[in-house]
């Protein structure tokens, strides 16, 4: 008895009390003691058990298909299946087709209930990475960069941390008002501000959806990250339904609102516009904007020409600030015969600063494109267009200081290419452009190297340098290189007047690096891959991308 009351960890078990009982009453009940027990032992039994139970062996017992068939019961429906199994089917189901779903019966309405769907599906389907079980600790987001100023509510330093009542709050909520009715708008966007254009991406932040401008590094710097800005964001921190702030300006969000145009297209405006003027007036506007998009003062910037540029630019945009247009552009698809991961590169563009373009591969040709443009060159236009069937052989270091010779090269190149856009050349006239020395020394090696590198076997580099007298607004660009090719570059007078491609050189580093040299400007264009990861951004088919980029031309032209 001792031992058994050990076994059981809360004292005598029932057997053991009958026993005692037993014992006491005397020696001569220990036989209907058992027969008790072997009752218990039967009763005890499943039901399908007891009932194939013919006093037959167990092995006739195990043996019985019909016995087994009705131990054994198998669902017959959806409702048959046991909760925690419905939640995992349901949660690996479409946000969209829960409703439906609970309309079925009372059982999957109180299943679709359960908060682990909506969390899973707010976190597969968008994204979302925050708890909100756990936001009271870290505020809504773990980056506190939302608002410039302090919330009465909450004191957190500079930054503001807003907290919502989340006791009201679920994921249900969260994925019914704020994530479903505002998915059209997350990815990758363009602003319609002129030549000027730009880049925005909205993405899901916690509670909040929040639209961040783009912005290149300060000028020269082209090795920096990116800069971003809020232009907007959606949150339901306050009320049942979605808010939407405007966050332009320096005094903090306020109300503005977000409309669909159509398809791919969508547009924000501000309620209240006096929260973007500033004390001091607009020359107060003009220096804090100067010092956000230059890192300078004008007094800093000697050239008149410059200065003439930054200061219509800021009268441009300024305009632009109640209501704003933006057009879906899409990540360039990576195919295994891409030259390199294309992608979003930062610029060196003079005059006009860092630029933003898009590199993409077409077949046999590579193509950036504008989405950050200026008065000469807008934004959406085919700024650079290479060759890739038309590599280029560097001569050695000697050589590559002469700029002459450099343009003997390319300028070979580009007659070639010239001379076959017009029409097949006759025999006398290739055996020609064979023999000249240029164009041996232009084909053969380099041939080779685009083809092993096209295939995947990663080229020898090459020492590489700018020939004296081309200009180079970062001249810490890389010493060496793998490949070059012949290229045209896209250069119009203020306006986009004149329009005309010239020849130039397309000199790949390394992977997230690339320059071209401007011939004719006798200038030097450094690319530096943007790491930012973008979600919702990439094409979903090679034609919807075309399509885009044929767009964005007709946007600016």
């Amino acid at each position: 008895m001792a031992v058994c009351a050990r076994l059981c960890g809360v004292g005598q078990s029932r057997r053991c009390r009958r026993r005692q009982r037993h014992r006491e009453q005397g020696s001569d009940s220990e036989a209907d003691m058992d027969e008790e027990e072997e009752e218990e032992r039967i009763v005890g039994k499943p039901k399908a058990d007891a009932g194939c139970h013919d006093g037959s062996g167990a092995a006739d017992r195990l043996e019985d298909p019909g016995c087994a068939g009705r131990r054994r019961r198998h669902p017959q429906s959806l409702l048959d299946l046991p909760p925690e199994l419905l939640v995992e089917i349901f949660a690996s189901l479409p946000g969209t087709a829960l409703p439906s779903l609970a309309l079925v019966c009372k059982k999957f309405r109180q299943i679709l209930s359960t908060e682990t769907i909506w969390r899973r599906r707010c976190t597969e389907e968008f994204g979302m990475k925050e708890d909100l079980r756990k936001l009271e600790l870290v505020g809504v987001s773990s980056r506190e960069i939302y608002v410039k100023r302090v919330n009465p509510r909450v004191k957190s330093g500079r930054f503001t941390k807003l907290l919502p009542d989340y006791e009201h709050m679920d994921y249900r909520d969260v994925y019914a008002r704020l994530l479903h009715p505002y998915r059209h708008i997350l990815g990758l966007w363009q602003p319609d501000i002129g030549p000027y254009g730009g880049l925005l991406n909205v993405v899901v932040d916690g509670l909040f959806i929040i639209g961040w401008m783009y912005l290149p590094p300060h000028d020269p710097r082209v090795e920096d990250t990116m800069r971003k800005r809020p232009l907007f964001r959606i949150h339901m921190w306050e009320s049942s339904k979605a808010t939407v702030e405007c966050m332009y300006g320096h005094r903090g969000p306020h109300k503005g609102d977000i409309q669909t145009v159509k398809k791919d297209e969508f547009s924000t405006k501000c309620n209240q516009t006096d929260h973007h003027r500033m004390p001091g007036g607009r020359q107060e506007e003009f220096r804090t904007w100067l010092e956000e998009e230059w890192g300078r003062t004008l007094e800093d910037i000697f050239h008149e020409h410059m200065q003439e540029l930054i200061l219509m630019k800021f009268i441009y945009t300024s305009q632009y600030d109640n209501c704003l247009t933006y057009r879906r552009i899409y990540l360039p698809p990576c195919l295994p015969t891409d030259l390199l991961p294309p992608g979003l590169f930062k610029g060196t563009y003079g005059s006009h600063g860092l630029e933003i373009i898009m590199l993409s591969f077409h077949g046999p040709c590579a193509k950036a494109t504008k989405l950050t443009g200026d008065p000469n060159v807008p934004a959406g236009q085919l700024t650079l267009d290479i060759d890739l069937r038309r590599p280029v052989c560097l001569p050695d270091l000697d050589s590559q200081r002469n700029v002459e010779e450099l343009s003997r090269l390319v300028l070979g190149v580009h007659e070639q290419a010239q001379r076959e856009a017009q029409g097949p050349c006759p025999p006398t006239e290739r055996a020609e452009a064979c023999d000249r020395p240029e164009a041996a020394a232009s084909a053969a090696p380099s041939a080779s190297q685009a083809s092993s590198s096209l295939s995947g076997t990663s080229p020898s580099l090459h020492p590489f340098i700018l020939p004296l007298g081309v200009i180079a607004r970062n001249e810490e660009y890389p010493r060496t290189c793998k490949l070059c090719f012949y290229g045209t570059g896209l250069i119009a007078g203020h306006g986009f007047t004149s329009p005309e491609r010239t020849p130039g050189l397309f000199v790949l580093f390394d992977d997230n690096r690339f320059g071209f040299i401007w011939l004719e400007l006798k200038s030097f264009s450094l690319y530096s891959r943007v790491t930012d990861r973008l979600a919702h951004a990439h094409a979903p088919t090679m034609e919807r991308f075309e399509a885009m980029l044929q767009n964005m031309q007709s946007w600016t032209s």
